[in-house]
């Protein structure tokens, strides 16, 4: 029979080994502290965007006006899609032949495309998918309208959850997450809505919003889909309540969000319903 250590023998183990390696002391933002308070180990990813970031301020500030129009939104998605040179007119399927030469040209304006041989044109940029596009213009919108301090394209570090945190916002003392979805809803699946749900389980946001950059409605696909994520996870399903448009409250703070009439204001708006149900109950009812 091995003989029992001693209180003494333990001791001696423990202070026979080297120190542990200093924890990561670099400098966050807020919104990647408040992940790391939440025992997070975050880390930004690499942008995928059809622009660097380096571009002078006003022609960032001129792109993100530009997206802020649908047409453009869908036309940059398209036009990303086609890999190579592209024809106007197969970046997108939803304008006249000039409406959609006018947005290539505003795209050549704006140092993202340049004119090639035969009426056509090519990203000097090239990128995965728009959905990286997607998410700076979100976080970059949330920073002016409503003073949020943003990041976009975030690692988890979270075990066993995939998948990137596409906005995060620190607001109030609040975290914000955003899931933007380039895709139209048909292209969105349970799994995606189920990892979704799965990264707010460990993010613990305040607020967390769907956010599908399109004009369909959402409750012909996206809640259904809730609807069987929350099932598959075991969970009861939402009670969506429809706030404005096509912006549903799924719960007191998850919400689904599309672009009908216009994507910034309906997130904006969103997240205002946020807070408020974080709010305590007014004294007198209004």
């Amino acid at each position: 029979m091995a003989k029992r250590r001693t209180a003494h023998d333990l001791e001696a183990d423990a202070a026979a080994l080297a120190p542990p390696r200093a924890g990561d002391s670099t400098a966050l933002s807020e919104p990647l502290a408040m992940l790391r308070r939440r025992g997070l180990d975050p880390r930004r990813s690499k942008p995928d965007l059809p622009f660097p970031l380096t571009l002078p301020p006003e022609r960032l500030d001129a792109i993100a006006a530009r997206l802020h129009h649908y047409a453009f939104r869908l036309f940059l998605r398209g036009a990303i899609l086609e890999r190579a040179a592209f024809t106007p007119a197969q970046a997108t399927r939803y304008l006249p032949a000039a409406g959609a030469r006018e947005l290539a040209e505003g795209c050549v304006a704006d140092g993202l495309a340049e004119r090639r041989p035969g009426g056509r044109y090519r990203l000097l940029h090239p990128a995965r998918s728009f959905g990286g596009t997607l998410e700076w213009w979100l976080a970059r919108e949330l920073a002016a309208r409503l003073a949020c301090e943003t990041a976009f394209g975030v690692r988890s570090g979270a075990p066993g959850v995939g998948g990137d945190f596409d906005v995060v916002a620190a607001c109030e003392g609040k975290l914000i997450y955003v899931e933007a979805k380039s895709s139209p809803p048909k292209h969105v699946t349970v799994e995606e809505v189920a990892a979704f749900l799965q990264r707010i389980g460990a993010l613990r946001p305040d607020v967390a919003l769907f956010v599908v950059d399109s004009a369909l409605r959402l409750s012909d696909r996206i809640l259904p889909l809730f609807d069987e994520a929350f099932a598959r996870l075991g969970a009861p399903p939402p009670r969506p309540r429809r706030l404005f448009r096509e912006t549903w409250a799924l719960t007191p703070h998850l919400y689904a969000v599309n672009a009908k009439e216009d994507l910034v204001d309906n997130v904006c708006r969103a997240v205002a319903e946020g807070l408020r149900a974080l709010a305590p109950e007014p004294p007198c009812p209004t």
